[in-house]
């Protein structure tokens, strides 16, 4: 079990793994049981080797920074899989899933029945996130006009101001900032989704591409194998009241 502490950086003398994460709940934040969804699904795998976890929360782009770089921290999460991070990454086993949808305004609908309907539409996006692969790649040839935010939250303000047709938020995401006190019925009112175009992803924690990194990604996933994730993410669900 110890070799999930290969150094001492990585894990203190109460064995405790640090992971840094930016808050995107209810995947994972300061606000909800172990840290959101995510948070728990880590904390019982760790718990299997004998560990307990830390996150520590920045704005994505310096969490990724910070989870690759910094050896006092094993790595980061909640992380997507695209073939840039593969060469960043050892990715651990899957910790849940993600469902991004399109959202707009009810008296704006958007229809699209492929990406490439969204060619003339601007796009609310969170700067450093991945939607898809395909999308991904539109937006960085320009074929897609996407705006880029520091989080879900402002893009939903941004929307609600009329400052472009539509947004892509995670399905839960979007359902957990409008039960907000930040935003108000009126808000919720105004608010259409649409599925479809984006496949589910699974998200991981994102161990840091070294020697001793591989080590900690293979001891989680061995200790992953004596639990039923999938039981343990419906528990979850539960018990903050959602149906997941």
């Amino acid at each position: 079990m110890a070799v999930l502490c290969a150094t001492p950086l990585a894990c203190g003398q109460s064995q405790t793994i640090r992971v840094a994460g930016e808050a995107w709940a209810p995947y994972l934040t300061p606000a909800l049981p172990e840290d959101g969804l995510t948070g728990a699904m880590m904390r019982a795998v760790l718990g299997r080797l004998g560990y307990n976890a830390t996150v520590d929360y920045y704005p994505w782009r310096r969490a990724m920074e910070i989870g690759l770089r910094d050896p006092r921290y094993a790595g980061f999460l909640p992380v997507l899989r695209t073939p840039e991070r593969e060469k960043l990454c050892h990715f651990s086993t899957p910790l849940a899933r993600t469902s991004y949808v399109l959202v707009f305004l009810k008296d704006r609908p958007v229809r699209a029945d492929s990406l490439a309907d969204l060619r003339e539409l601007r796009v609310g996006t969170v700067s450093g996130y991945s939607y898809s692969e395909q999308f991904d790649t539109m937006a960085a040839q320009r074929q897609i006009e996407v705006e880029e935010a520091v989080n879900d939250e402002t893009n939903l303000r941004k929307l609600l101001a009329r400052r472009f047709p539509l947004t892509i938020i995670d399905r839960q995401v979007l359902r957990y900032l409008l039960a907000t006190q930040r935003f108000t019925p009126a808000d919720r009112e105004r608010i259409a989704t649409s599925d479809g175009l984006f496949r589910d992803r699974t998200m991981h924690l994102c161990f840091r591409r070294t020697a001793v990194g591989q080590t900690q990604q293979q001891a989680f996933d061995n200790a992953a194998r004596e639990l039923d994730l999938p039981k343990l993410e419906k528990e979850y669900w539960r018990r903050i009241g959602y149906d997941g």
